[in-house]
């Protein structure tokens, strides 16, 4: 990936970041990094034992800063990237 600059960083710095869509939605936090996604384990506030692995195409983060990572990410498009993992 590269910062606003162009220069490449090291993709494993995201890690542990939190992850937020559009109009700032929790998408979890950055537990992996692939190739072609950067996955993410959203926790059910409700029940905290269903987990949502979100697998988020790397091409549609916007920016970042030390806590966050924002993407390009409708409420309404999480669950074409997600699997529920039950515990």
């Amino acid at each position: 990936m590269r910062d606003n600059y162009g220069k490449i960083i090291n993709s494993e710095n995201l890690i542990s970041k939190k992850a937020k869509g559009i109009d700032n939605i929790d998408l979890g936090e950055i537990q992996n990094i692939t190739t072609d996604h950067i996955i993410t384990i959203k926790i059910d506030p409700n029940l905290n034992k269903n987990k949502d692995k979100l697998f988020i195409p790397r091409n549609l983060v916007e920016r970042w800063d030390e806590d966050n990572v924002w993407f390009q990410v409708k409420e309404e498009e999480i669950e074409s990237f997600k699997e529920t993992v039950i515990l």
